[in-house]
């Protein structure tokens, strides 16, 4: 028998990461507050951050396999998670134009039954051209950017501005499948078990 699956988040992306594995789930969002300012290790926070989401959504189930995720920049030592309105993506956007960032994608996921979790993170770098800003303006028009933590998608129309991407491309875009991958095998879950 098929283990429920449950996506502790109601973004697009990772719902589509998912269904791109064939994954069948439910989605339940997570009412955790993120606190980006802990200090921990970049990787620390992303997974500890993670985790918040997914304990938030498992304490609502009995079983079930419930997946937390979460993504920011850090460019500068500065993390960079998502712009709070068009003026903050805007100033976002100058600050990352030309530069080469990390973003790392913590993932966390949980054996509501167990209560066994399971925690990764993955980091990659990802290189922007250099943005006049006409093409800063034109983006922050298009809406997509103030959605996403550093203010730009590499899945979307902000894949024009992206010159490099060194390391796993799904933890850019904000679960990483390979650290998904492992998790579930571990619980005993086979994803191509989920195709049809």
């Amino acid at each position: 028998m098929k283990q429920k699956i449950i996506l502790a988040s109601t973004s697009p992306r990772r719902k589509e990461l998912l269904r791109q594995i064939g994954l069948d789930f439910d989605v339940m969002p997570s009412d955790f507050e993120e606190d980006m300012s802990q200090k921990l290790s970049h990787k620390d926070l992303a997974k500890t951050l993670a985790l918040g989401k997914a304990r938030a959504a498992a304490g609502k189930f009995k079983n079930g396999i419930v997946i937390g995720a979460d993504t920011f920049v850090v460019y500068g030592g500065k993390r960079i998670g998502k712009p709070k309105d068009k003026n903050d993506a805007r100033k976002m956007l100058r600050t990352l134009s030309g530069k080469t960032m990390k973003i790392y994608s913590g993932l966390a996921v949980i054996d509501a039954e167990s209560k066994k979790e399971l925690l990764d993170c993955e980091a990659a770098e990802v290189k922007m051209s250099k943005l006049s800003n006409k093409e800063i303006d034109d983006y922050i028009k298009t809406g997509e950017p103030l959605d996403k933590a550093g203010a730009f998608a590499v899945q979307g129309i902000g894949d024009v501005f992206i010159e490099k991407i060194s390391g796993c491309y799904s933890s850019v875009v904000g679960l990483p499948l390979r650290s998904l991958y492992k998790s579930l095998n571990k619980l005993g879950i086979n994803i191509f078990d989920f195709e049809n």
